[in-house]
């Protein structure tokens, strides 16, 4: 049933976007939500599982939305093997896409061959109660088939999640820009080499940024042979030279106003750890790579980097400077923010650099504002968790979400002005709140932080990750964010220690002046249980690290991790709760002890038209 529904749906979709440079805004659901990541399955656990979610809109061509996410759909099921692991499969790919032709009211999901462990040879990656020899997954050539990005395990690489999308301008075969050339879609993600290998590596470096490129979204999303010849092969952004170094939390974005002097070029943020990011690793850098021909090659610069260790870091800080975001104002002046930690005064903050120059440097960076992480350090984690122990991790809930009015696609005209949110906990646990600010001067002075959900009326609403996006006019602001609703819980056992989440999407009015007036709420999701989710080793659950929005001059679109569909299992709490306490507990085989709904976190979003428009 849900694969006749999702061919229906994708063959009335490509029909209504035949001729994309002819595609007309489509009207937005008025309210409501749906679910992004339509081609996972209700179960097995993990290939159920997706969260991070990104969304972008083509400014050009403003009903195209495509989203990102982490998702395991291709991932092998617990039975393979040992019953009681789900691990990642070795060389199999995370960075789902999806698709949407009418502003987000549908979203289809193609297939591509690649290297997949949904199946595997003779239904290894599937297994069998009890132990058994393992997943083997099959390649291209054995009819392996992807929900996720392609062309990876061709490249000898591999996709590794953290998605990031921006649309821009496709250059001419001059490299020149112009939206008479049609729309480019970039989506960036982590990515490893295929082979363990140093000597076979397909790149210096443990982890990567991959780039993906599709000029022609309406074949892309129809899947197959065809859809797969759509995308580009994917270029590896240059890493630091070390053979340590892991790229991370990176984010993409094009700049797509005609007016720029730098329109077209794409640029993404990422941070690069020595030894990987964990609790205890080495100082980072924040770089910036631009890309000046489409994305085919990359030129990386730090923006920012400490030198020497992380010492005043209180542990379960975040190092360093990560956790970034990236945009272009109608004149191309790049803004990147993140979030960092000052040595000097030992706190967290949100920091902004700028670059006059199109990314070839950027001028010193200043911080805004304090961040504060909310949490309680998990003892078996080692990182911080807000709705209850052997919850989900929170590092960047403090990270900044960002969105400038530049007026593309043409940029005419524009007001420039930047929005900015993040998830504080400088209130205390069980008092965080959804901040939101905005700047008309450039970033150089800003208005006082607000609370979001006080605004809307849900002071209960502790806020967990968020994002804004403004009209490409400056006249509105839409700002998503998923929150849980209850006190931290000390236990995981039983309904009273359940850990309700939710998503909101709210919106404001923009004055001429760049006032920007109270939030109301859209739309709010029912509340449901995040102990349903779950990372791989099943120690704790799993949400990710980001929400995303995105808007155009006549709807805003947003998405979110979500969990309705997420079932608890009695016997994973009471395992996880053994984990803390030092019971003698043995661990479940989540195919059988489980429901089977278990693990099975979504991603949902909406699409909401201007509440206001006469």
């Amino acid at each position: 049933m849900r694969t006749s529904v999702k061919t229906a749906l994708l063959s009335a979709s490509l029909l209504a976007v035949s001729g994309v440079a002819q595609v007309a805004p489509a009207s937005a659901t008025h309210g409501g939500d749906t679910r992004v990541s339509v081609g996972s399955p209700a179960s097995p656990f993990s290939q159920n599982k997706q969260n991070e979610p990104a969304v972008a809109v083509d400014a050009a061509h403003p009903s195209i939305l495509v989203a990102g996410a982490n998702d395991e759909i291709d991932i092998e099921a617990c039975n393979a093997g040992d019953d009681t692991s789900c691990p990642f499969t070795a060389g199999v790919g995370t960075s789902g896409v999806y698709f949407s032709f009418d502003s987000g009211d549908h979203w289809v999901q193609p297939t591509y061959s690649g290297y997949s462990a949904r199946v595997g040879e003779d239904g290894s990656c599937l297994g069998e109660v009890g132990p058994d020899s393992g997943c083997v997954p099959l390649t291209p050539d054995e009819r392996g088939e992807i929900g996720t990005l392609p062309w990876y395990y061709e490249s000898g690489l591999v996709s590794d999640g953290d998605p990031a999308v921006a649309f821009g301008p496709r250059p001419d075969s001059n490299g020149d820009f112009s939206w008479a050339n049609g729309s480019r879609l970039y989506y960036a993600n982590l990515t490893s080499s295929f082979s363990a290998k140093r000597s076979e590596s397909a790149f210096k470096g443990v982890e990567g940024i991959g780039v993906s490129r599709t000029d022609d979204v309406v074949a892309a999303a129809a899947g197959g042979a065809s859809g797969k010849a759509a995308w580009l092969t994917p270029v590896v952004i240059p890493g630091s030279g070390s053979a340590a170094a892991f790229a991370d939390k990176e984010q993409v974005w094009a700049d797509n106003a005609a007016a720029s002097r730098f329109f077209g070029n794409a640029y993404v943020c990422f941070a690069t750890y020595v030894g990987g990011p964990s609790a205890g690793s080495n100082a980072h850098t924040l770089d910036v790579a631009r890309s000046t021909d489409g994305g085919d090659t990359w030129s990386k610069t730090t923006v920012v980097g400490i030198p020497g260790s992380n010492s005043g870091r209180p542990f379960g800080y975040l190092s360093g400077h990560s956790g970034c975001t990236v945009r272009t104002d109608s004149e191309g002046i790049v803004n990147v923010f993140w979030l960092g930690w000052d040595q000097k005064t030992k706190q967290q903050g949100i920091y902004l650099a700028r670059s006059s120059d199109g990314g070839a440097s950027f001028e010193s960076p200043r911080r805004l504002f304090p961040a504060v992480l909310s949490g309680v350090i998990d003892p078996v984690l080692g990182r911080t968790t807000m709705d209850g122990i052997a919850g989900a991790r929170n590092d960047l809930s403090p990270a900044p979400s960002v969105d400038i009015a530049n007026g593309a696609p043409t940029g005419t005209g524009a007001s420039d002005q930047i929005v900015l949110t993040w998830a504080d906990g400088a209130d205390g646990l069980n008092d965080e709140h959804v901040l939101f600010a905005s700047s008309t001067d450039g970033g150089g002075t800003w208005t006082d932080p607000r609370s979001v959900e006080e605004e809307i009326g849900q002071p209960s609403d502790r806020g967990y990750y968020s994002a804004p996006a403004i009209s490409p006019d400056g006249e509105d602001v839409y700002l998503v964010y998923n929150a849980f609703t209850e006190p931290y819980k000390e236990s995981t056992l039983g309904a009273a220690n359940d850990r309700p989440l939710v998503g909101v999407v709210t919106h404001a009015d923009v004055a001429a002046d760049g006032t920007v007036g109270s939030f109301t709420q859209l739309h709010r999701s029912v509340p449901d249980d995040a102990r349903g989710s779950s990372q791989n080793d099943l120690a704790a659950e799993f949400l990710g690290d980001y929400v995303y929005a995105a808007a155009t001059n006549d709807y805003g679109a947003a998405v979110w991790n979500d969990t309705r569909h997420a079932a608890d299992c009695p016997a994973i709490d009471t395992w996880r709760m053994s984990l803390r306490t030092g019971d003698s507990v043995p661990k479940p085989a989540p195919q059988q002890d489980c429901p089977a709904g278990f693990g099975d976190s979504d991603i949902f979003g909406g699409s909401y038209a201007d509440p206001t428009t006469p």
